[in-house]
């Protein structure tokens, strides 16, 4: 077999194939072998079926050939695909030119293959990364939540004002004529309610004042009365409610002094300065772990902002249908249906469709990109680097290398390990090359982005790995006290 590829317009490529006479009749007599094992013929047992008589049965020889060429034309093509190196992206269009009959078989193929972009530029990007050093006014902020979760709340002889705590009764009346009544609900002002317009009323109010108002409510929930200490009610979508609230009273969190006895009180230290010196190092860590995924999605969308070709729509379409069917599957482990879902997302499936194609778009384009890099660096992936790949499959999936491999080569997708692999080397070649900025302008070391919190070690690369996976927050915030934990900082990442 001989193939052989010349582009078309519209980034489709025409693969012309020709096969020998003998291939061809190769392919024949393993078509005939096959329907004579499986057709029933009176007389003759099966795979006993003369050819003859099978060739009749078909309709002649000529049928019996174009069911062998129909048989072997989807191998044919994945050789000629093999053969050229092409990275077809949707379906192809199958034309015979000759040999249908006899002879040898010719056809052609046009498919669509996946766009190489241009990547201009992208030796001299840099990213901006947040802050990692930690201020006393980051300690500070610690400090003071910790001496919040101590608070005592007392009661004042003044107007309730932001921060204060008031207990009071809501009654609320529906346009309809459903009531809701809450009792004692403690609540703190300016925290913002879901019953419009609360706050304001509460702002200088003082025990045993009637407050009453009316407030437009769109809240999809059904009201129900909270219990104290609940979240505040929220009533019917899109219903008029005129509220009564009746203030009791009207409290202020009083705060511990932030001194040794408390310290040994909230935490596992000795001394305030123990607290606020582990504070310190714990705040670090995450601020270097935030700083690691704001490396990873800064470089990935500046290097893809260097990608001026929009990606081919049979790309998004795929993976906006993959993005669908992986949702599917988790709101069915959830017993919850798409439509369910739909419904209480409060969107129209067609928002939501556009919502999941728009990040589709944005993935496909750091697809390409990443592929790019890797083809303008000459990164490869070994054999031993693929082994390594399917192993760790096979582990995952609690089975057999040799298992994994067989069905990873049958289905097409050892390709597709590869690939991935590779451009999991892209993007860490990426971020060990990408430069690094403060947000004054100033150079970052790589080597102050490196942290044993999440997993990475004194010395290594930052804790992002080549394939883009990071540590959660939640690990990277893990305390060794008793009691204390670390409030995580605003993520910066950009995701």
């Amino acid at each position: 077999m001989r193939a052989t590829a010349a582009p078309e317009e519209g980034n489709r490529v025409r693969l012309s194939v020709e096969v020998d006479e003998a291939e061809v009749d190769k392919a024949v007599d393993a078509t005939a072998r096959r329907l004579a094992s499986q057709m029933r013929v009176p007389g003759f047992r099966p795979g006993k079926v003369p050819r003859p008589v099978l060739e009749a049965r078909l309709g002649g020889a000529s049928a019996l050939r174009q069911q062998a060429i129909s048989d072997v034309l989807p191998d044919l093509y994945a050789r000629a695909v093999s053969d050229t190196e092409l990275d077809p992206i949707a379906a192809p269009e199958f034309d015979l030119t000759s040999g249908e009959d006899a002879g040898p078989l010719t056809f052609d193929v046009v498919v669509e293959v996946r766009p190489t972009v241009a990547l201009p530029g992208y030796q001299g990007l840099a990213v901006t990364l947040p802050a990692i050093e930690v201020t006393d006014g980051d300690v500070d902020s610690q400090i003071d939540r910790l001496r919040e979760q101590s608070g005592e709340l007392t009661a004042v002889g003044r107007a309730a004002r932001d921060h204060d705590y008031v207990t009071i009764d809501l009654h609320g009346t529906r346009a309809h004529g459903e009531d809701l009544d809450v009792e004692d609900y403690l609540y703190e002002v300016g925290s913002g309610s879901d019953v419009p317009g609360l706050d304001d009323q509460l702002r200088g109010a003082k025990p045993g004042d009637i407050l009453q108002f009316n407030a437009e409510l769109t809240s999809p929930s059904e009201a129900s009365a909270s219990e104290p200490g609940e979240d505040a009610p929220g009533p019917a979508a899109d219903s008029s409610v005129t509220f009564r609230v009746l203030v009791k009273d009207v409290k202020e969190k009083q705060l511990p002094e932030p001194t040794d006895e408390w310290a040994s009180e909230a935490s596992e230290f000795d001394t305030l300065e123990e607290l606020r010196t582990d504070l310190s190092k714990r705040l670090r860590q995450v601020k270097i772990v935030q700083a690691q995924l704001a490396l990873r999605e800064r470089a990935l969308e500046a290097v893809v902002g260097l990608v001026e070709e929009e990606p081919p729509d049979s790309l998004v379409d795929e993976e906006t249908q993959e993005r669908l069917h992986d949702l599917g599957h988790r709101l069915e482990a959830s017993r919850m249906t798409l439509d369910q879902f739909i419904e209480a997302s409060g969107r129209s499936k067609d928002e939501l469709i556009a919502e999941i194609r728009k990040e589709a778009v944005r993935d496909v384009r750091a697809d390409l990109a990443l592929r790019a890099l890797a083809d303008a660096e000459g990164i490869e992936v070994t054999d031993e680097e693929l082994d390594v790949a399917v192993e760790e499959i096979a582990e995952q999936a609690k089975s057999s290398v040799t298992e994994v491999r067989q069905r990873l080569e049958r289905s097409g997708r050892l390709a597709a390990v590869r690939s991935g692999r590779r451009k999991a080397k892209a993007l860490s070649w990426l971020l060990d090359h990408v430069e690094l900025l403060d947000e004054d302008g100033n150079p970052v070391s790589r080597d102050d982005l490196r942290t044993q919190v999440g997993g990475s070690e004194p010395g290594g690369t930052p804790a992002v790995d080549a394939a883009g996976e990071s540590p959660t927050e939640d690990e990277a915030g893990e305390r060794g006290s008793k009691d204390v934990q670390v409030e995580d900082q605003p993520a910066e990442a950009g995701s």
